[in-house]
């Protein structure tokens, strides 16, 4: 049977190519490790997949700001709401086979609930968050590790207790009890444990090596350490693991940005070890728009939109981890970025990830008789006392981006090749020296050692300047910062 047609691609949406993901990756790289330093996360780790290959898995920092281990692409961070598109997938896996129907009623399932207000609340309503029911009970201070995740027995109890908070189908109303209750429906659609189901089903499917349904202490030296927030104090402190018990399908899943990248990429159109298309379909479907923002979310998956690039996935906050994952499941492109510090960048650093891709494959080709080779030997990081400047290539074009933008895909500059060493400011924002020229001071073997442009001022290599404004006591007329 030949596997439906995908959705077309929106109006504007560039087309990837190789090249541009793989520009756009190099400089994410760089860009991930420069952001880190300078937001002052203990560690990031990334990765990225297009068209059915790993094109960059990366890792920055430490994993626990108290030894100074150094982060690596194999340390396992607890991706706590990624869990929830492990169980949407165990739920529509059983829907396809014919096992459990979405528009069920709970007490279908678990008949304990028979009589109860949530009795009625159908697990469509649950995966989708449309259920009404309570976030994660009336005493969530697990969540700070003052007492132990419920247990089921815990779990039960609290769906019995004034669980309804709002009418079924009356708003987005976020429950990490709502999918803990869904671990339960798997349990008894599938005749055995939630963890069992989607380990079979969905992990050991994938063969991913770095990935289980909750706290593994078998595993407990590859974690990483959680972090507490800056916005609160002036040190990190690290900030311990624990079981999820009943929760579990809620919040309980381990994994690597690999890992996470090769899971969701199985989510895109065409690729049905999984799910069916159709399947896919009503999961990633916008089921409800999340109050004061513009995503969407579906059935277990948050969708966005980000430039106009449709893309689904989830972020998972643990205490002192924040992660976060996104695929077009049209092109087949999946970010994960996973963060140790309770306040983590991930969405953030993952936008920029597709941001970036999209900028490279905008220009898939230099213009005016540009080589690559000659555009990348213009390349680098460069400083001065007004900041830092990244002279970087995306697909076919180059540009200068400040790296400690946020999103550093929203107003670069563009530049244009004039000769050898010299480029010129074609398209600026705002204020920028729209149409002057930067001048390239290169060494013997043609690497970039100094730039003159932008306001006319001297750009030096960012470690030499920062080694010489190390050296240097107060800056003041005269006595600048002047490397070399």
């Amino acid at each position: 049977m030949p596997a439906p047609t995908p959705l077309p691609r929106p109006h504007g949406v560039p087309t990837l190519t190789p090249d541009a993901v793989a520009s756009a990756t190099r400089y994410l790289d760089s860009w991930l490790a420069f952001r880190r330093r300078y937001q002052r996360v203990p560690g990031v780790q990334a990765a990225v997949w297009h068209d059915g290959e790993l094109v960059l898995s990366t890792a920055h920092g430490v994993a626990d700001v108290a030894t100074d281990e150094p982060l690596r692409t194999d340390h396992l961070f607890r991706v706590a709401s990624h869990s929830k598109t492990f169980t949407a997938t165990a739920v529509l896996r059983l829907h396809q086979e014919g096992r459990l129907r979405l528009d069920d009623r709970l007490d279908a399932w678990l008949p304990w609930l028979a009589g109860a207000p949530l009795a009625a609340r159908t697990v469509r309503e649950l995966l989708g968050h449309g259920g009404g029911v309570v976030r994660d009970g009336h005493d969530g201070d697990f969540w700070q590790l003052f007492r132990p995740f419920p247990d089921v027995e815990q779990l039960r109890r609290t769906a019995l207790d004034d669980a309804e908070v709002l009418p079924a189908g009356e708003a987005f109303k976020y429950s990490n009890i709502g999918y803990g209750l869904l671990g339960l429906v798997v349990q008894a659609a599938a005749g055995e444990p939630w963890a069992d189901y989607v380990r079979r089903e969905v992990v050991d499917r994938l063969g991913l090596r770095h990935t289980g349904p909750d706290h593994d202490p078998a595993r407990d030296g590859e974690y990483v350490t959680g972090h507490s927030a800056l916005s609160y104090a002036d040190r990190r402190v690290p900030v311990d693991g624990a079981g999820t018990a009943a929760l579990a399908a809620a919040t309980g899943f381990f994994s690597t940005a690999e890992d996470l990248c090769r899971y969701t990429a199985a989510h895109t159109l065409g690729d049905e070890r999984l799910l069916t298309d159709a399947s896919k379909r009503l999961a990633h479907r916008e089921e409800w728009q999340v109050g004061g923002s513009p995503t969407h979310y579906g059935l277990g998956f948050g969708v966005h939109d980000i430039g106009g690039r449709r893309l689904v996935g989830h972020g998972g906050g643990w205490p002192g981890q924040i992660t976060r994952t996104l695929l077009d499941p049209v092109d087949g492109l999946a970010v994960s970025v996973l963060t140790n510090a309770i306040d983590g960048p991930a969405l953030e650093m993952a936008t920029a990830a597709v941001r970036l891709v999209d900028l490279a494959a905008s220009a898939p080709e230099p213009e005016d008789g540009a080589t690559t080779g000659q555009l990348d030997s213009f390349t680098g990081r460069f400083a001065n006392l007004w900041g830092v400047l990244d002279v970087v290539r995306l697909g076919g074009r180059l540009y200068g981006v400040d790296p400690s933008a946020a999103d550093p895909a929203e107003a670069p500059a563009e530049l244009e090749v004039v000769d050898g060493d010299t480029l010129r400011y074609a398209r600026v924002g705002g204020f920028g020296s729209l149409g002057e020229l930067l001048h390239a001071r290169r060494a013997a073997d043609g690497t970039v050692i100094g730039l003159r442009g932008g306001s006319g001022s001297s750009w030096f290599p960012l470690e030499q300047f920062a080694t010489a404004l190390d050296g240097v006591p107060r800056v003041g007329l005269g006595s600048p910062v002047r490397p070399g």
